[in-house]
């Protein structure tokens, strides 16, 4: 017969954590153990312990000290007590499937409350408290208010510093490097800065309508729909050439474009090469295209960047751009299929302001509320980066008498942030005219009052969001302005299939996009693709035709490439950094 120590003490903590193990010295028993049960639990203590061995005695004599001393650190050192959250299902604290945990969260949230505490291991011993915030006003009073506070990011040893050497700022700790790195950064994506790369933008965005109509004239020429399976390739492309463009002032055209060639045979550099390249233009005084490589090395002793420093900033502006940008057009793109009336009414706007003679631009988009609108409900609907990237508190952070402790893991859910019933009723409908807001002469315009933090918190906010708006804006309007789009019967939309990745990427999904504009062929109407081609020709022709006889998917491959390899690279270069130092 076996015992275990839930028979033993059925009344205890020890019985809760131990009680699924099977331990060697309660194997056997004399027999008097199962022949005759004590009367009194206590009694049966006694009787079992005057049976073991000292050894044992003292053994569990100080699992009783450890546990004891465990349930008084996991106690608040101050009168104030942590958030409320669900019970610990083991010694270990919380645990929970990481994929799409914000999902969790939310339930959580609704469970016990705007903000809620989880434990992961043992505080004292290696283990975290970690804060969820679900809820907007919680957002705004921790997250904005005390941001100076919880700025910081929690240690990511693999990603942070083996992977990246301590200089990729999404990961970097607060402090000075972090500073002098995210000003560079703001400094060159503020708006004003933006708005002089709106030709760059203009020009991949009408690219990418045309990479639209190739594909039609690939698959499916003579129809006047068609269903396409490599929307978010273009997309892709899109925004992969925009960020190239922005970070290194080049935009690959193909594959076979020498820089991708470099980059297979310099892979060991790769962190580096784009950016060398626009030094060697620079110094042999070249004219190169604007561009925030441009920049970094022009005001390199200014900021007092480091090579290095340089260098991954460009590469974090290329690796964090291409794959937000590329996720939210996706995400606007699937939420006006779905929703047909919210795209009629986007379509109405884009024909009543700019009508059918020429195709949206930047300059159109404070006469297009409704357009942006629905950009602000697609970033709310579905996040791309859902779950937020984790704070660190660096002092304890008071919250309607709830201890934040410092030391705690602080992590903003975007996805419930933007589910907060009392400011998105009915939070899983796609709704843009919650971000519709009517003066006193009756003028319809966007709401100033209403946040949904998709990109971020605080200090930590991404830089690049105003580069992100003004991508999905513009690629959004020019769609809908040249598109129908609707469902493919046999392949439905599931709104809830995304990557597990931290950004979020819808996964596959078809759309099928019909011309706005037709053409009368004697007794048949027919859907203009070529008259939608004309209506969007691209103003520099030499740049159009090179795009339209290159490789419309080349870019796709090596911005998948990019992504891949810059992480390999970096773990090379800093291999090959430490062989130098043990050589030296």
């Amino acid at each position: 017969m076996t015992w275990t120590i839930r028979n033993c003490f059925p009344f205890s903590l020890t019985t809760h954590i131990l009680s699924t193990s099977r331990l060697p010295f309660f194997t056997e028993y004399p027999q008097r153990f199962y022949d005759t049960r004590p009367e009194l639990p206590h009694e049966m203590i006694l009787e079992l312990l005057s049976s073991l061995s000292r050894t044992t005695v003292l053994l569990l004599a100080g699992l009783s000290i450890i546990l004891y001393i465990i349930s008084q650190r996991i106690k608040a050192s101050t009168s104030l007590p942590l958030p409320p959250g669900p019970p610990a299902d083991s010694i270990w604290g919380n645990s929970f499937d990481a994929a799409f945990c914000y999902r969790r969260f939310e339930l959580w949230t609704q469970e016990y409350g705007p903000v809620f505490s989880l434990r992961q291991g043992i505080p004292g011993f290696g283990g975290t408290r970690t804060i969820i915030i679900g809820r907007h006003r919680a957002a705004i009073e921790i997250m904005e208010k005390h941001g100076a506070d919880i700025s910081d990011r929690p240690n990511s040893v693999a990603a942070g510093d083996t992977l990246s050497g301590g200089m990729r700022i999404l990961l970097i700790k607060s402090g000075d490097k972090f500073k002098k790195l995210r000003k560079a950064l703001q400094s060159h994506l503020q708006p004003k800065s933006i708005a002089s790369y709106h030709p760059i933008l203009t020009q991949s965005a009408r690219q990418h309508m045309f990479d639209i109509i190739e594909e039609h004239n690939a698959t499916s020429k003579g129809t006047s729909s068609f269903v396409s399976t490599r929307h978010q390739d273009h997309a892709r492309r899109y925004a992969a050439a925009v960020v190239m463009a922005l970070a290194y002032g080049k935009v690959p055209h193909s594959y076979e474009d020498p820089e991708v060639q470099a980059v297979n045979r310099c892979l060991t550099r790769l962190g580096t090469f784009p950016l060398q390249e626009v030094r060697e233009k620079l110094a042999r005084r070249e004219e190169i295209p604007a561009s925030f490589g441009k920049y970094l090395i022009e005001t390199q002793p200014m900021l007092g960047l480091s090579d290095d420093e340089t260098a991954y900033l460009a590469g974090s502006m290329f690796g964090a751009g291409s794959d937000t940008s590329a996720s939210a057009i996706s995400v606007a793109l699937m939420a006006a299929t779905c929703y047909p009336e919210a795209q009629r009414v986007i379509q109405d706007e884009l024909d009543s302001v700019i009508g059918r003679g020429r195709p949206p631009t930047f300059s159109d988009q404070d006469s297009l509320p409704q357009t942006m609108a629905f950009v602000h409900e697609s970033f709310r609907w579905r996040p791309v980066t859902s779950g937020g990237f984790p704070h660190r508190a660096t002092k304890d952070v008071i919250w309607q008498g709830y201890l934040i402790p410092k030391g705690s893991t602080v992590i903003g859910n975007v996805w419930s942030i933007g589910r907060d019933p009392d400011l998105f009723p009915d939070p899983e409908k796609f709704d843009h005219t919650r971000w519709i807001a009517t003066n006193e002469k009756g003028q319809v315009k966007l709401r100033d009052d209403l946040k949904s933090y998709p990109f971020g918190f605080g200090r930590r906010v991404c830089p690049g969001q105003h580069m992100a708006t003004a991508s999905t804006f513009l690629n959004l309007a020019l769609v809908l302005w040249a598109f129908n789009l609707t469902s493919d019967v046999k392949n439905p939309i599931d709104t809830y299939a995304f990557t597990e990745s931290a950004n979020a990427h819808p996964m596959p999904f078809n759309i099928v996009f019909t011309p706005r504009v037709s053409v009368k062929q004697g007794d048949r109407e027919e859907k203009g693709w070529d008259i939608l081609k004309e209506a969007l020709t691209l103003e520099d022709k030499e740049s159009q035709i090179s795009a339209r006889t290159g490789n419309r998917y080349g870019t796709v491959i090596f911005a998948s490439f990019m992504s891949h390899a810059l992480g390999t690279a970096m773990v090379l270069i800093m291999r090959k950094q430490h062989v130098d130092m043990m050589e030296s």
